[in-house]
C-alpha cells in the first residue's frame, strides 16, 4: 500500500468517470483550488452524513471558486444512486479499480479511508485530514480553507 500523500505532495495523475459517465483526470482540476474526499462506501451512514453535509454546503465552496469532489471504490451505477436517493450536487469520482485511493494513500483493505485532500489550483496538496469525522467535517474543511488563503 501507498503511503499517506503529504503535504507538499504533487496530486497524482488519474483518469475516471463521475456518477453521469463524465470522465474526470487530474489535470481537468487545476485552475481552483479542491477538496478530494474519500469515504468508505455509498450510502452508508457516515456517508451519507458527510455527502449530504458538502450538499447542503456547497454553495459556500462553488462562491469562493473551490471544487468539491467525493471518491470511493464504488462503481458508477452505486454513485447514480447515492446520487439521487440523497439530491448530490457534486461529482462523485468512481474508483472500482482503487487505484486514486492507491495513489492517494488512503486504500484500506476493501474500501477508502476516510481522508480528505485540498489542493490548492496547481495541483498541489496543500492540506490532508486524515480519519475524519462526518459530522462538522464541511466546516471544518471551510475553516482550512480560509487558514491557507485559498478562500476569503
Amino acid at each position: 500500500m501507498e503511503e499517506l500523500l503529504k503535504v507538499g505532495s504533487k496530486m497524482p495523475d488519474f483518469d475516471t468517470i463521475d456518477q453521469h459517465g463524465n470522465k474526470v483526470n487530474s489535470k481537468a482540476l487545476l485552475g481552483k483550488p479542491a477538496v478530494i474526499y474519500f469515504y468508505p462506501k455509498d450510502d452508508t451512514p457516515g456517508c451519507t452524513v458527510e455527502a449530504c453535509e458538502f450538499r447542503d454546503n456547497i454553495s459556500q465552496f462553488k462562491d469562493k471558486g473551490v471544487n468539491v469532489f467525493g471518491v470511493s471504490v464504488d462503481d458508477q451505477a452505486s454513485h447514480k444512486r447515492f446520487e439521487e436517493k440523497f439530491n448530490l450536487n457534486f461529482p462523485l469520482l468512481v474508483d472500482k479499480e482503487k487505484k486514486i485511493s492507491e495513489k492517494f494513500g488512503v486504500l484500506g483493505e476493501r474500501s477508502a479511508k476516510r481522508t480528505t485532500f485540498i489542493v490548492d489550483d496547481k495541483g498541489i496538496v496543500v492540506y490532508v485530514m486524515p480519519k475524519v469525522s462526518p459530522k462538522g467535517h464541511t466546516s471544518e474543511v471551510m475553516e482550512h480553507l480560509k487558514e491557507l488563503k485559498l478562500v476569503k
